[in-house]
């Protein structure tokens, strides 16, 4: 098993992180549990950071909080000098009441709605990154009412198809994602931002898919932006300030996954910039880029209790816990792999291979595949490692199951940054119309 961040095998022979003993936080807080390494999240974005400083270029990195989105985790972002990019107004609204900075705040979607827009508006976040001629229109409009002048970058489709899941691809020409190059659209949309009024157009955005490992799509990717740009400023006479690149940086999820580091994935990118634009002979730009999973994916855990097993001879054992899909989509959407390990008995040694079943009904609730592990018993605990992005922020009721509680780690001391679901709270939407109701019944027994 691969430990990594602040996680160790503590004296007592049990996995700690951020200086926790994990089983202690599994008494404390229920299973299942999200455990967010708060030092090693810390420490990525550092490096970040450092590596755009020694490049001498300006820059922003915007942490993309859909990968992991709640206010302690918008507050540390602030902290440590990130922007961050949001898609949503329930995004919008957490980052503002952690206190993050609007105007540091970058507002994506492909479908933001005239509410989203106003919102985002009256907040004074940093830029809108419009994905469409009918967004143009509406964010122009809805300034023009507001008496406002919003800055705004467009996103591009550059036709860069990398090696990724399908599914979180987003570059290619085939995609519901932005401006396509090749049709005209984007140079289009140039010409039409650079005309409104109520628009300041920024520059254009080009983000090619996430948990990429190799940088040759990064390096196409800034040829093709610096092309067009040297294009726009030649036919409508428009210069872009800011080129945003996106994120994708791949991470370690299993024995196999090469990432790069930080410094240079940054470096590499960069360094594509500044070649590309200086052979346009173009004013060299701020670049942006976007990380999210590579700032939080590794420093995440889920704790899951074990419950019961089912063994089919000389075909498969299953050994089942209790969460899964619900907490934890990835594996059944499109196969993500991690790996896992007995919390409370992290140096026994491993005896036979399983496959980690979750509890919804579901045949495709597996989370792990032919894992390794010592002869697990009831409840044992199981940690799975690099479960910080999109697992809590993908996480469902399916099965009306609650979602679980976040936990941050750091120098010994847990602290909740989100309660575990009660049944109250799950069920606090539903509405039993009157007609439904029997006469002379109670309306269900109180659970929490």
């Amino acid at each position: 098993m691969y430990l990594h961040g602040t996680s160790r095998i503590n004296e007592a022979g049990r996995l700690e992180i951020g200086g926790c003993d994990t089983v202690e936080l599994a008494n404390r807080f229920g299973t299942p549990l999200y455990i967010m390494d708060e030092a090693l999240i810390r420490q990525k974005s550092r490096e970040y950071i450092e590596a755009f400083r020694k490049t001498g270029m300006r820059f922003q990195v915007a942490y993309a909080s859909k990968a992991f989105c709640v206010m302690a985790m918008c507050r540390l972002a602030a902290e440590e000098g990130l922007s961050l990019d949001v898609v949503s107004d329930g995004e919008l609204l957490t980052a503002m009441r952690a206190g993050f900075p609007p105007e540091r705040i970058h507002f994506h979607g492909n479908n933001k709605s005239p509410d989203e827009i106003a919102m985002g508006i009256d907040a004074g976040i940093g830029c809108f990154v419009a994905d469409n001629f009918v967004e143009l229109e509406m964010l122009d409009a809805i300034a023009a009412e507001k008496g406002a002048v919003v800055k705004v970058l467009l996103r591009i489709t550059p036709g860069i198809e990398v090696h990724t899941h399908e599914f979180i691809t987003t570059g290619q020409e085939d995609s519901k994602f932005g401006f396509d190059l090749g049709s005209g659209a984007a140079m289009k949309a140039v010409e039409i931002a650079a005309g409104k009024a109520n628009l300041e157009l920024l520059g254009v955005h080009s983000h090619i898919g996430s948990q990429i490992f190799e940088m040759e799509g990064f390096r196409a990717a800034a040829e093709k932006v610096a092309k067009f740009a040297s294009e726009a400023r030649d036919k409508l006479n428009v210069v872009f300030p800011v080129i945003n690149m996106g994120g994708g940086f791949g991470i370690r999820y299993v024995e196999g996954d090469t990432p790069l580091q930080v410094e240079e994935y940054v470096r590499v990118l960069t360094d594509a910039i500044k070649n590309e634009f200086a052979s346009a002979q173009y004013p060299m730009p701020e670049v942006w880029i976007e990380p999210g999973r590579s700032l939080v994916g590794d420093a995440g855990w889920t704790l899951y209790t074990i419950g019961t097993q089912k063994e089919i001879p000389g075909v498969n054992k299953y050994v089942a816990v209790d969460g899964g899909m619900s907490d934890n989509i990835r594996p059944a959407l499109y196969g993500a792999q991690h790996e896992a390990m007995l919390a409370n008995r992290a140096n026994d040694l491993p005896e036979e291979k399983v496959t980690i079943a979750g509890k919804a009904c579901e045949s495709g609730d597996k989370l792990i595949f032919d894992l390794m592990l010592p002869k697990a018993q009831p409840g044992d605990i199981l940690a799975v490692s690099c479960t910080g992005a999109y697992s809590f922020a993908m996480s469902s009721n399916y099965n009306r199951i609650r979602r679980p509680a976040v936990v941050f780690v750091a120098d010994g001391q847990a602290d909740l940054v989100v309660k575990r679901e009660s049944h109250d709270h799950m069920l606090a939407n539903d509405v039993l119309p009157e007609r439904f109701q029997v006469k002379g019944s109670q309306e269900g027994a109180a659970i929490r």
